[in-house]
């Protein structure tokens, strides 16, 4: 009983107290909870043959954006919690470690396994549409950066109940992380959680990098792509160059806390300011890898929705690309006040001013666009009308007077700096991604989501988003820094905070909102019988909602932009490649990614505890997986005609 005790308390941690306990209890309920309904409904080959085992693009879009879905939530009740701490002085809801880790674990969530998975389930989904493609470039390579990313979550949130979180911001900076100050596995979590995910990502990039630039309909040139696509080419690109940096550091970082190296100790002279530089160099790329996609959702969504071509085409692609190379030379504005002098804070400060010129003429294009257009405030435009105000004004003005060095120095690690970069995360990709998922859910799952239902929960959570971070501008400017986990009465800071956390209940409302309108709209939601239910004009709208598995029966050939609105207003004739149905080469589905991601799962899991054996198995795993692709040539087959007919017919497209 003693040994059990104290496995339970080492790593189970029920010494924590009953935060951990009602964790542990709500996740084994959840969990035979799902083997019950699969078990029940005999579910379970239908689980395997249908989404663990899939390279369909569509459904591993859809897997991605309920992962990121799910985050969302877990991030939000971390959010939660801070706010519960910080509602009034000297609370002590929360110690000061669990205060750490939920710090961290909220940042790193919200930002790695939540806005990520949510921008490449998107681009999942409506990309291969858009460009009129059967199918990514690598759809097998599709599975794997999903698995990775999935599995690399669950060994990130792992962490909660088992063994310890991470704690050291989600920025992780040593020497605060380094072995002296920082023990045990929660760190160890943090690396290894990311790095598995960040090996995905990074395969994403590549696949589709290939994809748009190889895989387009005929006729479709780059600077005839939906905005969209451009923005998740430049995305793509981003991805590739900014990543591999962080999978560098982090590897440092590991090397490190498990082998004693001193990439980053000063007392074995090590440099940590070279960690910070090699983070930032991925991480304010990472600003944009996260919200170029939302970008390009917004002039999708303007142009639909205002029934008018966007404004300033060119414009905006030459704005996407010259972020893309701004945006990486800028990554010091984060750490203004480590003493680099002052001709490197002001060229940093000047580069740092020259990216709000690019995005200003986005945002002006978009309004040009709804100039004089027949506006339909539908959710997808409600969210995107939530975001110009939010963005440019919360995100993008204040960003110009954080750029400024000296302002900088006041403003450095306080609430100001908080309340800007949610307003650029929540206010910009956030917003993006749910008028993303309100624009293609029919297009996904064949029914659109209940307007009136989500009108209610947008409300709450654009009004509950402002409460909460406008007062955080105050605390700021009041001299409140990040990071406290409690606070004396008697400094006026109490009222804003109070208030802010309102806010944030206010937006976890929102979402609880959200998630009763997608159950009530799946019984009861508007089926779309059209493929076309907005009215749209690219390609992704021609096909019926949701789409076969070949996507296209025929390959379109493209005359313009907007290519599906001028062929409903007979400017063109629809045209395809095949005169007439041929059969369609497909991939086959696979279990290895799944598997392979699992002896990921395993590997990192033995790092983080240093149990070398589970990293044996695990990355033998690996490697047999590996060979066992290499020697495979039977992984596609042919869907024959009399079947795509049959589909096509049953969809009323023959």
């Amino acid at each position: 009983m003693s040994s059990f005790m104290h496995f339970a308390n080492t790593f189970l941690m029920w010494k924590e107290g009953p935060l951990i306990w009602i964790s542990d209890v709500l996740i084994a309920l959840a969990s035979l909870g799902i083997l019950f309904v699969l078990w029940k409904f005999k579910k379970f080959k239908w689980l395997w043959t249908e989404w663990l085992t899939t390279v369909d693009h569509k459904k591993i879009g859809i897997m991605y954006i309920i992962a990121a879905l799910l985050m969302l939530f877990r991030g939000g009740v971390d959010a939660l919690l801070m706010r519960s701490q910080l509602a009034f002085p000297n609370e002590h809801f929360l110690t000061a470690q669990h205060y750490d880790e939920i710090f961290t674990t909220h940042g790193t969530i919200m930002i790695l396994f939540m806005a990520m998975p949510f921008i490449i389930g998107m681009m999942n989904v409506a990309v291969p549409l858009m460009i009129g493609a059967r199918d990514v470039a690598f759809p097998y390579l599709n599975a794997i950066s999903f698995w990775l990313f999935f599995f690399g979550a669950m060994l990130f949130n792992l962490s909660f109940v088992f063994g310890g979180s991470p704690d050291g911001g989600w920025t992780s900076y040593p020497p605060y992380v380094e072995n002296l100050f920082d023990p045990g596995p929660g760190e160890n979590y943090y690396i290894m959680g990311l790095q598995i995910a960040g090996i995905g990502t990074i395969a994403t990039g590549v696949n589709f990098l290939v994809t748009i630039l190889k895989m387009r309909a005929p006729g479709m040139t780059l600077m005839k792509m939906p905005m969209f696509v451009w923005s998740v080419l430049i995305t793509s690109a981003l991805i590739v160059f900014a990543f591999p940096a962080l999978t560098v550091v982090l590897g440092q970082l590991l090397i490190d806390r498990l082998f004693n190296a001193h990439f980053f100790t000063t007392t074995g002279g090590g440099m940590p300011m070279n960690y910070v530089n090699e983070f930032w160099i991925w991480g304010h790329p990472e600003v944009y890898i996260v919200i170029l996609p939302a970008f390009g959702i917004f002039s999708e969504v303007v142009s639909t929705f205002a029934s008018k071509r966007l404004f300033g085409y060119s414009a905006m692609v030459a704005s996407m690309v010259a972020i893309t190379f701004l945006g990486f030379g800028v990554w010091v504005h984060h750490f203004f006040t480590m003493g680099a002098g002052a001709a490197v804070n002001s060229f940093f400060g000047i580069s740092t001013m020259a990216i709000a010129i690019p995005t200003g003429v986005k945002v002006f294009n978009w309004l040009s666009t709804m100039w004089k257009g027949r506006i339909r405030f539908t959710l997808p435009m409600l969210w995107t009308s939530a975001f110009i105000p939010c963005f440019v004004l919360g995100g993008g003005v204040t960003g110009v007077m954080l750029a400024v060095a000296p302002a900088d120095y006041q403003f450095h690690n306080s609430y100001f700096l908080i309340a800007h970069f949610h307003y650029t995360l929540i206010g910009g990709t956030v917003f993006g991604m749910m008028a993303g998922l309100y624009y293609w859910w029919p297009k996904m799952f064949g029914f659109k989501l209940d307007e009136k239902r989500g009108r209610w929960a947008y409300w709450w959570f654009v009004i509950g988003f402002n409460v909460c971070f406008l007062p955080q501008f105050l605390l700021g400017l009041m001299g409140m820094t990040r990071r406290m986990y409690t606070y004396p009465s008697g400094l006026g800071w109490w009222i804003p905070n109070f208030i802010s956390t309102i806010g944030g209940f206010m937006m976890g409302v929102g979402f609880l909102l959200i998630v009763y309108q997608i159950v009530w709209s799946i019984r009861y939601g508007e089926r779309d019988v059209t493929g076309d239910p907005w009215d749209a004009r690219t390609l992704e709208w021609s096909l019926p909602s949701p789409a076969p598995e070949y996507n296209f029966a025929r390959t379109p050939i493209v005359h313009s932009r907007d290519e599906w609105w001028y062929i409903k207003q007979g400017k063109y004739k629809q045209e395809f490649v095949e005169s007439e149905i041929q059969p369609i080469h497909m991939p086959k589905n696979s279990g290895r990614p799944f598997l392979l991601g699992l002896c990921m799962f395993v590997a990192g899991f033995g790092f983080v505890f240093e149990w070398y054996v589970f990293v044996i198995l695990g990355l033998l795993g690996v490697l047999a997986i590996m060979l066992r692709r290499s020697f495979e040539f039977d992984y596609y087959h042919y869907i024959p005609v009399s079947e795509i007919v049959q589909t096509e017919k049953s969809l009323g497209r023959l």
